[in-house]
């Protein structure tokens, strides 16, 4: 053997040896146990692919400038609903609501408003067609902030609504995420600008990276406001519902109107200033609907303190007495989501997860099925809908809470999305939601536990090696 060959091997075994113990006191410093525990499985697997895949995409980490932009917003934010004083709505008794309410408030920053009027959107040409109405009925303002646009027959929709409404002159601002909707910015961002639309994309990677954070951080919002009279929100992305080949989508979005218009023209606010350093004004009163329905806004991302999104699904689920009912395309949530869903199963709570049989990532799908044995045995329902990738995203809790928006139950939606949800404290609401969990569920296969147990033995493994990666996912 040439001497030359074994020092270059020692070499290497010595930084293999170096990589894996600066990882080990390293991770865990910087990331959740269970992240750690995925991130040294890799790096003491493949220590030169595992360091350089941590240092891209294991530490949530955004610019200063980002975080510190958010918390002058909250702050902002906070201030700004003082004039809405006398609309804080405060629940009437000693019950979920007055638990959950002081917490989403904490977190995110808005206080519940009462005076809302709420339509939920279950067809999905229906609701980009009152999108586009109410784009072509605005007289000074449209704001739409979206995850994905793609260049097809919505996109093309969308941005003619935008351009007409700029040949008004309506003030027309549309944000982007930069990887979601890359094809949607390379399409129509040239053709809205020169028409008057002011376009930005948001999380910018290449060269502007530092000036946004990791590089698979996005903003997953979907909503827009027009004028100072409707809002729109939930899960819904500005394109055709087969997007995706194969998995023609099913959705679900809150048309809204009331004071908590300028709580969601406040979010566009706070992501047009994080991206362009622009302060927008935002008129803090709406008018007051007959509806009356109490609403509070729940922001969550990566430049919150805490992790909104997470915390706030967690509290409800504890807080759950008699029903629970949970709809999402994406289920890989972290362990104490699980926990959380066991224990309520287990106390005698009717828990029912509707996720879709249909899906568009294998790896995620496996990392979701290893969570099924644990549920189904502690008494949760799980039921999947066949005809479309549902990809709706609520949640109801017994017979007067129920969220709305784009937030997913996994742990990619709880910790490195920015999202925005809705909670509705109103029975009607929850009734209404109800009825579409019933039409779901009508056209859905519920899991039997000892039909489950049976699967194939390799499925079992495959299923733990994913959920070894759910906090890739």
């Amino acid at each position: 053997m040439d001497p030359h060959d074994s020092h270059v091997g020692l070499w290497l075994l010595a930084i293999d040896w170096l990589i894996r113990i600066a990882a080990l006191f390293w991770i865990p410093t910087r990331t959740t146990p269970a992240a750690a525990r995925s991130w040294l499985l890799l790096v003491g697997f493949i220590p030169l692919l595992g360091l350089p895949l941590y240092l891209l995409f294991g530490h949530p980490w955004l610019s200063r400038e980002r975080v510190r932009r958010q918390a002058e917003a909250s702050d902002a934010i906070r201030a700004g609903q003082e004039p809405q004083a006398a609309l804080r709505w405060t629940p009437p008794g000693n019950d979920a609501d007055s638990e959950i309410v002081p917490l989403v408030e904490r977190l995110g920053g808005f206080m519940p408003v009462r005076g809302n009027a709420i339509e939920l959107l279950d067809d999905y040409d229906g609701s980009i067609q009152a999108l586009i109405d109410a784009i072509d009925g605005a007289s000074h303002r449209a704001h739409l902030l979206y995850y994905l646009m793609f260049d097809d027959h919505v996109g093309d929709a969308v941005t003619r609504a935008l351009v007409r409404a700029a040949g008004r002159g309506v003030r027309c601002r549309l944000l982007l995420d930069a990887v979601g909707a890359k094809r949607g910015l390379r399409a129509y961002a040239r053709t809205l600008r020169e028409a008057g639309v002011e376009v930005h994309d948001m999380l910018p990677g290449g060269l502007r990276w530092r000036r946004s954070g990791r590089l698979d951080l996005r903003n997953h919002r979907k909503l827009a406001v027009i004028d100072d009279d409707i809002a729109f929100l939930g899960s819904q992305n500005l394109a055709g519902p087969d997007f995706v080949p194969g998995h023609p989508n099913r959705e679900l979005v809150a048309r809204l109107q009331g004071p908590v218009v300028a709580h969601i023209e406040a979010m566009f606010a706070v992501d047009w200033y994080l991206e362009t350093g622009e302060q927008l004004e935002v008129s803090p009163t709406r008018p007051l609907q007959e509806q009356d329905v109490p609403m509070q806004l729940l922001p969550s991302g990566p430049a919150f303190p805490f992790p909104n999104a997470r915390d706030t699904v967690q509290t409800l689920i504890h807080l759950a007495q008699r029903k629970l009912v949970i709809t999402t395309p994406y289920f890989v949530p972290d362990d104490s989501t699980i926990d959380a869903l066991r224990i309520a199963a287990l106390s005698g709570v009717e828990v029912q997860l509707i996720l879709s049989a249909r899906d568009n990532k294998w790896l995620a799908r496996l990392a979701q099925q290893a969570c099924y044995e644990e549920l189904l045995a502690a008494g949760v329902t799980i039921a999947l809908y066949r005809p479309h990738f549902l990809h709706a995203k609520h949640m109801s809790v017994d017979e007067d809470i129920a969220l709305v928006g784009s937030l997913n139950l996994d742990i990619r939606s709880f910790a490195l999305n920015a999202e925005i949800g809705l909670i509705c404290y109103d029975r009607r609401v929850v009734a209404r939601m109800r009825e579409i969990e019933v039409a779901y569920l009508a056209e859905a296969d519920t899991l039997s536990a000892e039909e489950w147990r049976k699967r194939p033995h390799y499925k079992h493994s495959l299923e733990g090696i994913a959920r070894l990666a759910d906090s890739f996912l």
